[in-house]
């Protein structure tokens, strides 16, 4: 995309369903590398701006703290020497990230588990008294 095929705010907005006051602020916070102007002041956006609105868009949507985010992309002005520096941010981050899927499997596990007992109690016309009760006899049992 050479300067003339940058596209403008809304276009991005449509691209990445972010909201145009969202893609202010991400601007405003630091969150995105300069972004260029026409001389009217429009802001302009290269396709790698767009690409990077994109991976801001992921980071947070994957839980990266608005701080850490900043710390990325002021990162990105040293250039080849911080590379490094941002690798290491992406596999931290990609560790929370699995963690936080590791999580999220055990509690979707938790979720259908209990949804197939409802079920279970539904198709049995019993109400969660009765499985209740049903659970502490089958109990009191294998206790004698």
């Amino acid at each position: 995309m050479t300067a003339r095929d940058a596209v403008g705010i809304r276009e991005v907005s449509e691209q990445t369903g972010l909201s145009v006051d969202t893609l202010r602020w991400y601007e405003r916070q630091g969150l995105l590398p300069v972004v260029g102007r026409r001389a009217d002041g429009r802001r302009r956006y290269s396709a790698y701006a767009v690409g990077f609105v994109k991976l801001v868009q992921v980071l947070r949507r994957t839980g990266m703290p608005v701080a850490e985010v900043r710390e990325f992309v002021r990162l990105g002005d040293g250039g080849l020497a911080r590379h490094a520096s941002r690798l290491a941010m992406l596999e931290r981050h990609a560790a929370v990230i699995e963690e936080r899927m590791a999580q999220l499997q055990a509690d979707y596990a938790a979720v259908q588990d209990q949804a197939a007992q409802y079920r279970d109690m539904i198709a049995h016309g019993q109400d969660c008294e009765d499985r209740l009760a049903e659970q502490q006899g089958a109990e009191s049992l294998r206790r004698r």
